[in-house]
C-alpha cells in the first residue's frame, strides 16, 4: 500500500473514532453488571490512598495507560506530544499507535525519540501490527520501532476482523504465533500483545504466554468497534453490509479479563477496551487487571491541548481513589480484594 493511501487511512480512522455514534460497538463491555459494595466505615485516609504501582522497572503514580492510537496521521505528532507530556506529569503508561507508516516512509509524525525526551520516566511502548512482524523482516522492523521511540517495550496489536474488513488488509496470518515467538527470543525488551476491540480468548492467551509473552492486554469488545469503523470507510454497499454485521463481534472486557485471569492467575495484564471512568477502572482491577488503559475516551481532549489531556486524567484518578476510598482500600492490593457484586443485569 502506497505511503499515501496509509496515512489517509489513519486519518480515516480518527475522524470516525472522534464520532463516536459512528464507531460505537454494539457490544457493552459488562462492567455495568458489576457493583461494588458500599463501605459506609472506610477507616482509612482518602488523602493517603496509595495507587502507586509499576511497569517494566518504571514506577507509576497510578495504574493506567494511555492506550495506542492516532497511528501515522499528520495530526498525531501534536497528539503525541500531549499525551506524553500529560503522561510524564501524571505518572502514567504510554504506548503509541502503529508505527508501520514511521518505519516505511520518511515521515513518524511524532514518533521519535522527542516522546522520550518530553516523558524520560514513563513506560513507553513501541507498536506494530502482527502483519509487519512475520517474515524476513519482522524483526528489524521491531528492533527500529523500538529504537526510534527508546521504548521500554514492543506491543504486538493483532486485529484480524479489522484486517479482513479493510480495503487493502492483511489477510494471510499464518506464521504470526511464531513470529511473536521469535521477537521474544530476540528482542531486547519485552513483547507485549494486545487486541484492538475484539478481545483474547483464554486459550490465545495460553498459547501467547506459551510463548513468552511479558503482559498481555485483553482489549475486549465494549468500546470502539473497528468493524463499525471499517463500515463506515467501506467503498461498496456489499462492502460496508459485511462489515456491520460484525459490528456486535467479539468477548466483552470484563468477560475476556475474568477469563484470561482464571486461566493464566500469574500473567500480568491490561485491561482496555470501553474503559469510560475511574469506576470502571476500579472495577477492571478486582476483576484482575494490573494496568487499565484507554484510547478512544482520550481522543477529543488530546486533539485540544495538553491541560485538557492532564484535567480528563486527573478526574479519572479522582474517580479512582473514590471509588478506593469508599470500598475502604488503602492501596490496589486492597482494591483487588474488594466486595463486588455481579448484578446480573445492565447499568
Amino acid at each position: 500500500m502506497k505511503d499515501a493511501d496509509l496515512i489517509q487511512r489513519k486519518n480515516d480512522h480518527l475522524d470516525i473514532v472522534l464520532n463516536p455514534a459512528r464507531a460505537v460497538s454494539r457490544i457493552r463491555t459488562g462492567f455495568e453488571r458489576w457493583r461494588f459494595e458500599h463501605c459506609a466505615l472506610p477507616e482509612i485516609d482518602f488523602d493517603r490512598i496509595d495507587l502507586s504501582t509499576s511497569l517494566f522497572g518504571r514506577p507509576m503514580k497510578a495504574p493506567i495507560m494511555i492506550g495506542s492510537m492516532t497511528g501515522g496521521a499528520r495530526r498525531a505528532q501534536e497528539i503525541n506530544l500531549h499525551l506524553a507530556a500529560t503522561a510524564q506529569a501524571l505518572g502514567l503508561a504510554m504506548g503509541v499507535g502503529s508505527q508501520r507508516v514511521a518505519l516505511e516512509s520518511d515521515v513518524n509524525f511524532g514518533l521519535n525519540k522527542n516522546l522520550r525526551t518530553i516523558a524520560p520516566d514513563i513506560p513507553l511502548m513501541a507498536n506494530l501490527g502482527a502483519a509487519q512482524i512475520v517474515g524476513p523482516t519482522g524483526l528489524d522492523y521491531a528492533r527500529r520501532a523500538v529504537e526510534m521511540i527508546e521504548a521500554d517495550a514492543l506491543i504486538v496489536h493483532l486485529n484480524p476482523l479489522q484486517e479482513a474488513l479493510q480495503n487493502g488488509g492483511d489477510r494471510d496470518w499464518r506464521g504470526v504465533l511464531s513470529a511473536i515467538a521469535g521477537l521474544v527470543d530476540q528482542l531486547a525488551v519485552p513483547v507485549v500483545v494486545k487486541e484492538v476491540g475484539a478481545g483474547l480468548s483464554p486459550d490465545v492467551a495460553r498459547r501467547l504466554a506459551e510463548a513468552g509473552v511479558a503482559l498481555l492486554d485483553v482489549a475486549g469488545a465494549g468500546g470502539t468497534s473497528w468493524a463499525a469503523v471499517e463500515g463506515e470507510r467501506a467503498a461498496s454497499t456489499q462492502q460496508r453490509a459485511v462489515a456491520m454485521a460484525f459490528a456486535d463481534w467479539g468477548i466483552p472486557t470484563s468477560e475476556a479479563l475474568r477469563g484470561i485471569r482464571a486461566a493464566l492467575p500469574d500473567l500480568p495484564l491490561i485491561a482496555s477496551g470501553g474503559i469510560v471512568d475511574g469506576i470502571d477502572i476500579a472495577k477492571a482491577i478486582a476483576l484482575g487487571a494490573d494496568i487499565v488503559g484507554l484510547a478512544a475516551a482520550i481522543l477529543p481532549s488530546a486533539t485540544a491541548s495538553e491541560q485538557a489531556v492532564t484535567a480528563f486524567f486527573q478526574t479519572l484518578i479522582a474517580q479512582l481513589q473514590t471509588a478506593c476510598f469508599c470500598t475502604g482500600s488503602a492501596n490496589l492490593r486492597e482494591l483487588r480484594h474488594a466486595p463486588m457484586h455481579d448484578t446480573g443485569r445492565g447499568a
